[in-house]
């Protein structure tokens, strides 16, 4: 996963909606990317927590949040399913997909989608004008917060299991930081020394030890 397939066509919108329903493709740059296999439970389980705050949060709102497979088109060969975003502007939102750059993007890491994530769709972000950017590391746990400045981003913070994250585009909105990353435990997952602040500590689990 990451490297582009079929190099010898540039694909757009309209050969996006003929691929098979059931297979997860990203378009970028008209280049197209197989973004199969589905991901991890452990993926999911921070993602359905991601959700659950933010829909919490942006109740009776006017902003939406989406979880993926939602479709987000940014010109006619950018086509992308972040794993979740956050859409203030109902315009944009159609019966197929979402329309133009979301107020946020948040992706989840996995080994085979990480330099794909932190590269290729960060510098597309900016490009689409996507205002703010988390990236979320499962293990060892943290988010990291991203703004745009001009033509780049400028990085805000990294979180960790002990920090309320807080967003730089939404003032109130704070994440239960240990809620996002209880995920089931597994007795193969490595141990993180992590060093902050002058302090020393390990993680094992998604959680300090």
């Amino acid at each position: 996963m990451g490297e582009p397939v079929y190099k010898n066509k540039r694909y757009t919108w309209s050969d996006y909606q003929e691929l098979p329903d059931d297979e997860r493709w990203e378009i970028i740059g008209g280049e197209i990317f197989d973004m199969s296999p589905a991901p991890t439970t452990r993926h999911q389980c921070i993602a359905g927590e991601l959700v659950f705050q933010l829909k919490s949060f942006f109740k009776g709102k006017s902003c939406k949040p989406f979880i993926a497979p939602t479709d987000l088109k940014l010109s006619d060969e950018d086509v992308v399913q972040p794993d979740l975003m956050v859409v203030c502007d109902e315009t944009q939102i159609t019966e197929s997909h979402v329309e133009g750059a979301p107020a946020l993007v948040v992706e989840i890491f996995s080994p085979s989608t990480l330099g794909h994530d932190r590269k290729r769709k960060m510098e597309l972000y900016a490009r689409a004008g996507v205002k703010e950017v988390w990236l979320v590391s499962p293990l060892p746990p943290g988010i990291e917060v991203f703004l745009l400045d001009g033509a780049t981003y400028r990085f805000m913070g990294m979180y960790h299991l002990t920090d309320d994250l807080k967003s730089p585009s939404f003032g109130k909105l704070e994440l239960d930081m240990k809620a996002v990353f209880e995920f089931p435990l597994d007795p193969e997952d490595p141990v993180y020394v992590v060093k902050e602040g002058g302090v020393e500590y390990r993680i094992k689990y998604g959680v300090q030890e």
